[in-house]
């Protein structure tokens, strides 16, 4: 079994009727394999909700985090998260091979923004309000990364907690996946991209003033 963690703004009727993610999972409702734990009308941080999930008795084996504006379009969802965990310990579908000094995101190597070389990188997602979007291809897949981007995100719930390895709920949204790979690479797991095909309705938001009030708290704590 995988649980699928998501936290959403919209009741359970929007969500189911209308997000990206709940008319992905209606549609592939034939596989009672994958099972939705959703947080509806939530206005917690991502970060406590995935660690109650972590934590809880009836978790599944597997957990994947995932944000609901995602079209899920793998119908082999199942299959393809299950060997990935069993070939690294925390799996994304876009990431970075490298970490740098100061790096404010998995797909930048400096503030200024700009994408890291091709040969960093790692990962195929698409992009666009439908399902099936645009293609954006950011390197081989799979491969062993330092940092995962947090739209999916994937692991064993065991793993997790025999490395007591959760999220830092001082992040609410903003850099609570690159905290996360740090602390899971910290505590020795491995990380690595692994194909699964969505479709990410959005591109990130970068340069806010809670990002940048998040950025200064991700470096007071890891120094860099």
């Amino acid at each position: 079994m995988i649980d699928l963690v998501c936290a959403t703004r919209l009741t359970s009727d929007e969500f189911w009727g209308r997000s990206a993610l709940g008319l992905s999972l209606r549609r592939m409702s034939h596989d009672d394999r994958l099972k939705p734990r959703m947080f509806y009308e939530n206005r917690r941080g991502l970060p406590s909700l995935y660690n109650e999930r972590i934590a809880a008795a009836d978790a599944s084996p597997v957990i994947a985090f995932i944000h609901d504006d995602v079209w899920l379009d793998d119908y082999f969802f199942f299959e393809h998260v299950i060997t990935g965990v069993q070939a690294f310990d925390v799996i994304g579908v876009a990431g970075n091979k490298r970490r740098a000094p100061l790096q404010p995101s998995w797909a930048f190597p400096s503030i200024e923004f700009k994408w890291d070389d091709r040969a960093n990188l790692s990962g195929v997602v698409s992009h666009g309000p439908s399902p099936f979007g645009t293609i954006s291809a950011f390197g081989p897949v799979p491969a062993v990364c330092e940092m995962l981007d947090g739209v999916l995100l994937a692991a064993q719930r065991d793993v997790l907690r025999a490395k007591q390895v959760g999220f830092d709920e001082r992040f609410e949204f903003h850099f609570y996946d690159m905290d996360f790979c740090r602390s899971a690479r910290a505590s020795g797991l491995r990380l690595g991209t692994w194909p699964i095909a969505i479709t990410h309705q959005s591109e990130g938001g970068f340069g806010s003033n809670s990002w940048l009030e998040s950025f200064k708290t991700y470096i007071a704590k890891w120094g860099d």
